[in-house]
């Protein structure tokens, strides 16, 4: 894997550029113009490489997705999974390809086969099937089933392989069919060598392309699932920060196959046109796009904009203690009573604070985001507890938090910040030192899975909601657990740790699957195939969901929309685009981000509900529309912009952060006070004055959709 501090390589001659479409090319439709532009510019300076576009996808669903999606015409399309390959500019199946892949393979023999050796198997619709293409919908399978497959095609004389992709994707194809073999051919074909030619992809279905020996280069987006990571461990590629195409256009960049990247405008009538069912929710109703402000006006939206961000750093500034950024400003903020803690390097908090400054060029910041990591990493218990929060003048960690309840998502924010630390920073030598501690609050956390599912179980209040009624399997807290075992397998690959690395990576890909079929309930024959063994499991069968939902147990769940969770399981790619769009749609429709962005919760627990407690009166601060019982979090509003900035919407995103910034802006005692939280229903600010998450946050939403 390319090292964090690597440098870009020397310029190379790059014949031919082979990418996966969906989750690559695919899934942010700004970037998917963005990647045509400038193509189509490469094209014009008659610099471009041939482009094949490599997918799982047949021949005509093929076309029809490049045609629907803005995506440029290619000149060659590898299609299902490496069974067909057609020359896009002469209109013609390359036939001789075909006649490699006949040799033992017995496609009705396939088919009898697959249903007998893998439970509640069901074959995807004809137009997915070829001859060199039995596919199949196989939900949540493990290893176990597919190497019995394997074992069993091979008893039966067949010169198989077998492909599994997006747990639930079943392709049983010759041999030598696959996207690898396919694209050997195609260069060999063109007179062209592995040595000129990048790739690029995100699933396992893209891993024989990118074990090609000698390629020029490989890259994954942001997005590149574990399935793929844990595949190339050993392997050097290039993972980029942007999703989809925005991460290959960022690639391309770095192995130099283009110079500069050609922006679709956000808003543009292309752009418009290729979702307009969007387009009309963002027209209509609750939260309504503005009219495009004139040039003029831009430019004094863009001074706005530069104004909040550099009060924003001032604002983060105000929290930076000797042992790493306190919650909130303690200069700022008169502290009495528990409120003590405030005056503290919180677990969550300053992780979060540490996310924000990464790309900041700011020394005193970056080493202030070190020290918060430091302080963190060295408090944590023998056992591998990361403490809720160190005392700034006592320097003494409390591992209870809040009324005694151990702070759980401390340990999963603090193993994301060091990995995204380690990653900007190339700071090997900290992550090295601090290895140990890793394992320790891994396995720590790993000990709340008691039954063994993938998903952890929550002790009551003990998360970032510390006075809300959230227990058992929290969908916040599971979307962290994925997160924390993607970032430790992604650090232990930094320090040549193979064999750690696959296992953290192999777990989170255990943990995906679960969230996926726990959390989004639905009464699709593809995905409820196993009987129903639960009393929740029951009660969700009556209803399809359009978001995740915000927690179950074996004997009930709640049907609330946790907007934060749902927000971060798409940025940290629990959930694809698809489900990503339908749960906005849900969001932006009922209005979780009026007055502003945006409420934690929807709708808020009343009392008399039975998810009330009695505890939410406690200084008042859970009563509805109020704290976390749908009140507006600033730091959840920056994670909001991300959000719809990922799904490829740069104008609505930026709307969202004018309002965001007028939200920071209000204060209690002066402007620009980034307040802890603010009303539900009046948008009045309330909490401390300068809390670092809410700065730090609009920090990164900022330079995510602005720099």
């Amino acid at each position: 894997m390319i090292k964090p501090d690597a440098s870009t390589r020397p310029a190379m001659e790059c014949r031919l550029f082979s990418s996966d479409l969906d989750g690559t090319l695919l899934g942010k439709t700004d970037a998917t113009l963005s990647f045509t532009d400038t193509w189509q510019r490469l094209q014009q300076d008659g610099q471009a490489p041939i482009l094949c576009y490599n997918t799982g996808r047949l021949l005509e669903d093929t076309r029809r997705v490049v045609r629907r999606s803005g995506l440029i015409d290619p000149d060659y399309m590898i299609c299902g999974v490496g069974t067909l390959i057609y020359d896009n500019r002469g209109q013609q199946v390359l036939r001789d390809f075909n006649a490699v892949l006949e040799d033992h393979w017995d496609r009705a023999a396939v088919d009898e086969i697959v249903p007998r050796m893998i439970r509640n198997v069901q074959p995807q619709p004809a137009h997915q099937q070829t001859e060199f293409k039995s596919s199949w919908f196989a939900n949540n399978l493990d290893q176990e089933p597919l190497d019995e497959l394997r074992e069993a095609l091979a008893e039966a004389g067949l010169n198989a392989s077998v492909v599994y992709s997006s747990s639930r994707d079943l392709d049983v194809l010759p041999r030598l069919a696959n996207k690898g073999n396919a694209l050997t051919w195609l260069l060999r074909h063109l007179g062209a060598k592995p040595q000129h030619c990048v790739v690029a992809g995100d699933t396992a279905n893209d891993s024989d392309m990118f074990r090609v020996k000698d390629l020029r280069g490989r890259i994954l987006p942001d997005n590149a699932q574990p399935e793929l990571l844990q595949s190339l461990i050993g392997m050097e590629f290039y993972h980029a920060r942007g999703h989809s195409a925005e991460g290959i256009l960022e690639g391309l960049q770095h192995y130099r196959v283009i110079d500069k990247i050609s922006h679709c405008p956000a808003g543009s009538p292309r752009h418009a046109s290729l979702e307009p069912e969007l387009r009309r929710l963002f027209q209509n109703g609750v939260g309504s796009i503005q009219v495009p402000a004139p040039a003029d006006q831009r430019s004094e939206e863009d001074e706005y904009l530069r104004e909040a961000f550099d009060q924003a750093v001032a604002g983060l500034r105000r929290c930076a203690t000797p042992i790493g950024f306190a919650a909130c400003s303690p200069e700022d903020n008169e502290i009495t009573g528990t409120d003590e803690n405030y005056h503290a390097v919180w677990g969550r908090d300053g992780a979060i604070a540490v996310l924000g400054c990464l790309q900041l060029e700011d020394e005193e910041l970056l080493a202030c985001a070190r020290q918060t990591l430091a302080t963190l990493l060295q408090h944590t218990s023998d056992i591998g507890q990361v403490p809720a929060n160190v005392h700034v003048g006592r320097q003494l960690p409390d591992y209870s938090g809040v009324g005694g309840i151990a702070a759980i998502d401390s340990g999963m924010w603090l193993v994301i910040a060091l990995y995204e630390y380690t990653r900007s920073t190339g700071d090997l030598d900290f992550a090295r030192t601090h290895r140990g501690v890793v394992d320790r609050i891994m396995n720590w956390l790993g000990a709340h899975d008691s039954n063994g599912d993938g998903l952890l179980e929550i002790p009551e209040a003990s998360d970032w909601m510390d006075l809300f009624n959230r227990s058992y399997n929290v969908l916040i807290d599971e979307v962290l657990w994925y997160a924390a075992n993607v970032a430790s397998g992604r650090l232990l690959n930094y320090l040549g740790d193979g064999a750690g690395a696959r296992r953290y990576l192999l777990n989170a890909e255990s943990i995906k699957r679960a969230i996926n079929l726990v959390f989004w309930p639905t009464l699709s024959l593809e995905t409820h195939q196993d009987p129903l063994k639960s009393f929740a499991q029951t009660q969700r069968s009556l209803g399809d969901a359009s978001y995740l939902i915000a927690q179950t147990s074996p004997f009930g769940f709640d049907w609330r929309c946790d907007v934060f969770g749902n927000v971060m399981a798409y940025l940290y790619n629990v959930i694809d685009t698809k489900r990503a769009r339908r749960a906005f749609r849900f969001m932006w429709g009922v209005g979780v981000n009026e007055p502003g962005p945006v409420a934690c919760l929807y709708p808020p627990v009343m009392a008399g509900d039975p998810d009330w407690r009695s505890y939410f009166t406690v200084n008042l601060l859970n009563l509805p529309n109020h704290y976390h019982n749908g009140g507006l979090w600033p730091y959840v509003g920056g994670h909001w912009v991300r959000y719809i900035c990922r799904l490829g919407h740069g104008d609505i995103a930026r709307q969202e952060l004018v309002r965001l910034a007028q939200l920071n802006q209000r204060g209690i005692q002066a402007d620009w006070e980034f307040n802890e939280w603010c009303h539900g229903v009046t948008g009045r600010p309330m909490g401390k004055a300068y809390q670092a998450w809410s700065c730090s946050e609009f920090i990164r939403a900022y330079q995510e959709l602005c720099d």
